[in-house]
């Protein structure tokens, strides 16, 4: 299998100050509402065959799992939620909202630097308090087919560049730094996702990464990488049957 081109070296990159209490948490630093999906999914675990249909009706915020998972680490990097502090006004949170996802979501804020949200002790508790500004305000559905990373996926993916990239993740994630992936299969698109990695267990034969995922704003998902075998796998999920994946970084660098 080809190679492909070669990786660009990484761009120098600080590393979060640390949270009040800890790196990212699920259950305070990702959003409390779901990227919707646009197709209903039916996995017949027996013969492996999926069928879709159209949600009806259908939804209303959908194709946005970049968008989304780029607002969690915009957050995370640039805002300092303050829940000690009186709230403001929606349109104040309006605001904030804007000047935090017109933040660089590949380099972090030092401390003194960020931006205080009033009032609430997290994105999640923002989110369900906001959910209409957040939606209106981070991006649309188009933010999510132009991302830089996705030339990319058009190129093979061997083991060895897999090996190389589950290694930079792992230790991106020792470093808090809550990288965001690419997860595909191609030239047969049966997935093209984007998630966001904040946790790490590791044994002598897998790797095994805790996720958010857009699509499922209800508990963490898992990405596991073979050690041997050189390769990731993504579990069985309300719209993906399971099974082997192709993994890049996202918002790290000029090319990605």
């Amino acid at each position: 299998m080809s190679a492909g081109p070669s990786q660009p070296r990484e761009n120098a990159e600080s590393k979060p100050r640390p949270a009040p209490d800890g790196g990212f948490r699920f259950e305070r630093d990702t959003l409390a509402f779901a990227n919707e999906l646009v197709w209903e999914y039916q996995f017949d675990p027996a013969t492996g065959a999926m069928t879709v249909s159209r949600r009806d009706p259908p939804p209303t915020y959908s194709h946005r799992c970049f968008v989304v998972v780029r607002t969690a680490r915009q957050f995370f990097y640039h805002a300092r939620f303050e829940p000690s502090q009186p709230g403001v006004k929606a349109e104040v949170y309006r605001e904030l909202i804007r000047q935090v996802v017109r933040r660089n979501p590949r380099k972090v804020s030092p401390a003194g630097e960020r931006l205080a949200i009033p009032g609430y002790a997290g994105l999640r508790e923002l989110s369900r308090e906001h959910e209409p500004l957040l939606k209106a305000e981070c991006g649309g559905a188009w933010e999510s087919y132009f991302v830089r990373s996705h030339w990319r996926m058009v190129f093979p993916v061997s083991p060895a560049q897999q090996t190389k990239i589950a290694r930079q993740l792992a230790q991106r994630v020792r470093d808090g730094l809550a990288p965001v992936v690419h997860v595909f299969r191609f030239p047969r698109v049966r997935i093209n996702h984007g998630v966001l990695l904040f946790g790490l267990e590791e044994t002598e034969s897998l790797m095994r990464f805790q996720a958010y995922d857009p699509n499922i704003p209800a508990q963490p998902v898992v990405l596991t990488f073979d050690r041997a075998a050189g390769r990731f796998s993504f579990p069985a999920l309300c719209y993906w049957g399971g099974g082997p994946v192709s993994v890049t970084e996202t918002f790290r660098g000029g090319l990605f």
